[in-house]
Order: structure tokens, then sequence, then C-alpha cells
């Protein structure tokens, strides 16, 4: 004779009387999200199916597909020099971010010293500060000294917020090396640079690749700072974006929208290599950590 384990039945009915017995405010709350995601989903789609429409005016799908729209976008808003001043930023504002970020990182992973909590808190700054707080004074500051409007300004305001990432990224990484390898190494006859290059440099490596991504997501998504301090040949693809939307009574909208598609593809191409190696929980318990000592 057979028996049949009622354990799984039970706990299979429990679950479906959880479900239909949800309280009024779970399903409000599980319909608004539905309903935001359904929204979020239609002005993306809106947007991606203008751009490759050839005219779409009163009906549920355009009358015709093409993709030339991208092709005039490319050309009319001059995305080819956009591309590379974004580039240019980016690349430049992540080795700078790294090569200042970095050894502080160590500092304070290996030092203790009278402020170094108000070193922590400065450096948590300008990550919780609304960037357009500080952007203005420090855009001030640039068009003192003729560094606004040029691509060094642009690459000197985006480094202010990207270099405490790096500095909040690397120290735990760093903390987590045991510091009796770099003794060992002194021991030997090591000295600092060989200590860095070939001891704590490679065991650190997954750590300034991924503050490395994450400071190129943030810098291309970055509009306030560029904003305020971009001139005309020295602005990035989200700021170009900005100006192109104040263009549509002069360029046609499915341009404008071909633009937008662009930056919304390279910004999710960015965010999911970003996600790859940096876990975010991580750092918002870190930034939490840091903040409430």
């Amino acid at each position: 004779m057979t028996t049949v384990d009622a354990a799984p039945l039970e706990s299979a009915g429990r679950r479906r009387r959880l479900v239909l017995t949800a309280s009024p405010a779970a399903w409000l709350t599980y319909g608004a999200m539905a309903a935001f995601l359904i929204f979020l989903a239609g002005v993306v789609l809106t947007v991606v199916v203008d751009s490759v429409g050839t005219r779409w005016f009163g009906t549920w799908l355009p009358s015709g597909f093409t993709l030339r729209w991208y092709s005039e976008a490319w050309d009319s808003f001059n995305l080819s020099q956009v591309m590379e001043v974004t580039g240019e930023v980016a690349i430049a504002v992540v080795a700078v971010s790294l090569l200042l970020g970095v050894p502080a990182a160590y500092a304070l992973a290996r030092r203790d010293f009278p402020g170094k909590r108000l070193i922590m808190l400065l450096f948590l700054l300008p990550i919780v500060v609304p960037p357009i707080t500080y952007g203005i004074p420090l855009a001030t500051t640039l068009y003192k000294y003729h560094l606004a409007g040029t691509l060094i300004g642009v690459i000197v305001a985006n480094v202010v917020p990207s270099v405490p990432f790096v500095v909040l990224i690397m120290t735990p990484f760093i903390e987590q090396v045991d510091p009796r390898l770099e003794a060992a190494a002194r021991m030997c006859g090591a000295g600092t640079t060989a200590v860095f290059t070939r001891v704590l440099g490679p065991l650190v490596v997954p750590g300034m690749l991924a503050a490395g991504i994450l400071v190129l997501v943030r810098t291309v998504g970055m509009f306030e700072l560029t904003f305020l301090t971009a001139g005309p040949t020295s602005q990035t693809l989200v700021v170009a974006l900005y100006y192109s939307v104040f263009s549509a009574g002069i360029s046609p909208q499915q341009s404008v929208d071909a633009m937008a598609v662009i930056y919304t593809g390279s910004m999710l191409v960015m965010v999911l290599l970003a996600l790859r190696f940096v876990d975010p929980t991580q750092l918002v318990s870190r930034v939490r950590e840091e903040s409430g000592r």
C-alpha cells in the first residue's frame, strides 16, 4: 500500500490561500507597479517605433518603417563628434578617478588617523547630495579660470563625483586583502612599487574594473555637471540630446527619437555591463554604513 506525503500538499494549499487572501493594500501595490511598468514600456516603445516609422498619425502603427531617421540624426546633430567627445570625457574621467581614488582608498583601508570619519563623510557628500547643489559654484569657478566650455572643464567637473565612487568601491576590496601579504613582500626585499604592482594590484583588479565601469556609466549619464560646464564643442551625448529636444520644431521628431534611442541603448548596454561586475545592494549598504558612522 502506497502512502502519500501530505506535507507538500498542505504547503501548496497554504501558499494558495495566502495568495487568495492577500490584503487589498497588497493588491493595490501590485496593481500600481503593474500599471507603472506598462506605462513605462508604452513610453519606451512609442519612442522606438516612432524612430523607425515614416508617418504615424491616428493609427496604431506607422504607415511604413525606415531607418533613415538614424542617419539623419547622425548628420544633423553631428553625432560623430558628440560620440567622440563622450568617449574622450568618459575615458579621461575613468583614468583620473582611478588614479586619484585607488591611493585614497588604500590610505583609508590601511591607516587609522584622526579625522578619518570626517574625510569619509566628505567623500560621500558628492554622492548623496544632488549634483546641481555643488555644480553651480563649481561651474562658476571653472568659468573664472576659463576652463568651462572646454573639454578639460567637463572632465574636471565629472571627476568631482566620480572619485568618491572609486573610493567607496575600492576600500572594501583593499580591506579584504591580507596586510601580511604586503609585509611578507617587503621582508623579501620588494619595494613600494613592486608591492603595488605585483602583490596588491592583481588582487584588486576586479574592484578597479567594477569602479571603472560604474564611473563610465555615471559619466555618460551625468547631465547637470556636463550641461553647466560644456561648450559647443564639448557636449556629451546626454547634453546633445537635451538640445535636440528643443530643436524638435526645426528637425523632424523622428530624428530626435532616433537620437534618444541611441542614447538609451548605449546606457542600457553600459548598465548591464556594470551589473555584471557591481552588486548595487553592496554599494547601497556601503553608503549607509559610512553615512551612519
